[in-house]
């Protein structure tokens, strides 16, 4: 039964108009060597920082100007910011369809 919804779900939110946007928006990138590198090296970056994070490590003021300069190259090119765009609006029904699901186990809380 979970299976099914999820793959129901999945299913669903792969036909919203944002899921397909996406999807042509990350193979223009892939298609353009220099935006693919530039996109690679801000992910790359992300993640580092992230690990040291995680890891309770302190991030150096250099390491932080540098993830600045790659997040900014990155986002200097029309196709990475397009895909990063139309991420966050795929992203916004997700929270939407998450708060809905949420919802009825939220009110028998607020029932008490």
């Amino acid at each position: 039964m979970m299976q099914q919804l999820t793959a129901q779900l999945q299913q669903k939110i792969k036909e919203t108009e944002q899921f397909v946007a996406l999807e042509r928006a990350i193979e223009a990138v892939k298609e353009d060597a220099q935006a693919l590198a530039l996109f690679t090296n801000f992910r790359d970056v992300q993640v580092k920082l992230q690990e040291k994070q995680m890891q309770g490590e302190q991030l150096l003021e250099d390491e932080l100007l540098y993830a600045q300069q790659v997040a900014q190259l990155a986002q200097q090119n029309e196709k990475i910011l397009y895909m990063l765009d139309t991420e966050m609006e795929l992203s916004r029904i997700i929270e939407s369809i998450t708060r809905e699901l949420v919802q009825p186990i939220q009110a028998m809380y607020e029932s008490m």
